[in-house]
């Protein structure tokens, strides 16, 4: 059976390559040499729009169930403290097999590290993979060093032809507007896609419309708090008109997007998309998703597994099936 998942399925189909292309999808000519796979599925690899590899060697989620995200991101950060050797380069190619032993092919990775030569270095096969680079910035004395870094980034030698870099502004929390503005200037400028975590909690919004709760608690520890008027915008709206700007951006999450904003989205589903990861979500224990308003609106949703710290592994399939499991009034072929 094949699988080509913008048409109906196929039984007794045949994948025909010529060298290492894939040239038909349908019936086998009659003089071509066929091997008969048995009993099995054939279908696309799967887009993974959402990961995190450097916590691929994470045996479990960081924190518990149901825990807040700015408690999680302790977690996060005392992980990251006691980390040894590399960084977390074993790790990354330890994801990048799981992910093809999956069925995954592309990758949306938001990487901290620029791990490409330890990648093309390993020999080893890697999925196509898009490169987003992790920029943070919450205060203004930060906003230079980030471009900066971001723009050595574009400038390094890419030993991997089928890693393509693009900018992760990496929240509302950790990226001032002016930073957020100045990274969607550096993506025009490269033709780069943006990825950008949203509406991902309600301490989050939160934060945005008062400046008060557990992330201004976080980011007072962390020597990060700007209370200054124009620090960050008062919301989610404002940052989706920044990163409309930039050639193509993905909205991480979007697990409380209003109604406005889910509109806003569905206007600009040419150049931007959101990634649901409905084993995140779940772990989290967040409000029930939004998927079938988005999707009625016309919004473009695409499934990422985000990372090994919050879901049991980076199994798009399983990701998949969990999240036809959680909303039944999906058809599975829409799913």
């Amino acid at each position: 059976m094949v699988f080509p998942v913008a048409a109906p399925p196929l039984v007794d189909g045949c994948v025909t390559i010529e060298g290492q292309r894939i040239v038909s999808v349908g019936r086998a000519a009659q003089d071509a040499v066929v091997c008969d796979l048995g009993d099995v599925a054939i279908l696309p690899g799967l887009v993974n729009a959402h990961t995190h590899l450097e916590f691929a060697d994470l045996p479990a989620p960081l924190g518990t169930p149901c825990m807040t995200l700015p408690a999680w991101i302790r977690q996060v950060m005392a992980h990251r403290g006691g980390a040894a050797g590399s960084p977390a380069s074993e790790s990354v190619l330890h994801g990048l097999s799981e992910c093809l032993r999956s069925g995954t092919t592309t990758l949306g990775e938001i990487a901290t590290h620029d791990w490409r030569g330890v990648a093309s270095a390993s020999g080893q096969p890697l999925p196509g993979v898009v490169m987003f680079r992790e920029a943070i910035g919450p205060t203004a004395d930060r906003i230079a060093p980030a471009v900066a870094a971001t723009e050595a980034f574009f400038a390094s030698p890419n030993p991997l032809p089928n890693v393509q870099p693009a900018i992760s502004p990496h929240a509302p929390y950790t990226v001032h507007p002016a930073l957020l503005d100045a990274l969607v200037d550096l993506a025009q400028r490269h033709h780069a896609p943006l990825a950008m975590h949203l509406a991902e909690s309600r301490e989050e919004l939160e934060l945005l419309n008062a400046g008060t709760g557990p992330f201004q608690e976080l980011l007072v520890e962390l020597n990060a708090w700007n209370a200054a008027a124009g620090a960050r915008y008062g919301s989610i709206l404002a940052y989706l008109q920044a990163l409309a700007r930039a050639p193509r951006a993905l909205v991480i999450h979007g697990n409380y997007l209003s109604e406005c904003e889910q509109e806003f989205l569905a206007a600009h589903s040419a150049s931007m998309s959101v990634v649901y990861c409905p084993r995140t979500h779940a772990y989290f224990g967040h409000d029930p998703y939004p998927l079938a308003a988005l999707l009625a609106r016309g919004v473009r949703v695409a499934l990422g597994t985000d990372s090994r710290a919050s879901n049991p592994d980076l199994d798009l399939w399983a990701e998949t099936q969990f999240a036809a499991a959680r909303h039944p009034q999906l058809s599975l072929a829409a799913v």
